[in-house]
């Protein structure tokens, strides 16, 4: 028997509501198969580094845009639907066409040394924080 955890449907519902304005505020671009694909993705932060995982499966490295604009990072790119393999389909339900997703992550970005792998399908972003992350204390002293 499994226990009804309120927090994990919650989450449910606040990813759900995200994609909504994700996708309201994106490109308008219709995908083949007339709905949005918004591939799902983790973001963590360690003390040097934030990792993005990504799942792109059947989406080819070329077809991938990776861009930094200050502190936000913005992924984007296409599963295209190879009209060729749709003969003998009776269903259709996998979700074709571009994407676009964007992450502001706090802090500064060491830009010259993020790295990006697509294997198996997961796109990996290791981006480095820069310079030294650990907060410091500092004494201000009022003026007056």
């Amino acid at each position: 028997m499994n226990s009804w955890d309120p927090f994990k449907d919650l989450l449910s519902i606040q990813e759900r509501v995200n994609r909504l304005f994700e996708n309201a505020v994106g490109s308008g671009e219709e995908t083949t198969s007339g709905g949005t694909w918004s591939p799902a993705m983790d973001v963590c932060e360690t003390e040097t580094e934030y990792l993005v995982r990504a799942e792109l499966p059947e989406v080819e490295r070329s077809d991938i845009d990776i861009r930094i604009r200050g502190n936000t990072l913005t992924i984007e790119g296409e599963r295209k639907l190879h009209r060729t393999v749709m003969e003998g389909y009776h269903r259709l339900e996998r979700i074709y066409g571009r994407f676009r997703r964007s992450f502001l992550l706090p802090g500064s970005l060491d830009q010259d040394s993020i790295t990006a792998s697509l294997k198996d399908g997961i796109l990996k972003i290791v981006l480095p924080k820069k310079g030294n992350t650990v907060d410091k204390e500092e004494e201000v002293t009022a003026q007056g």
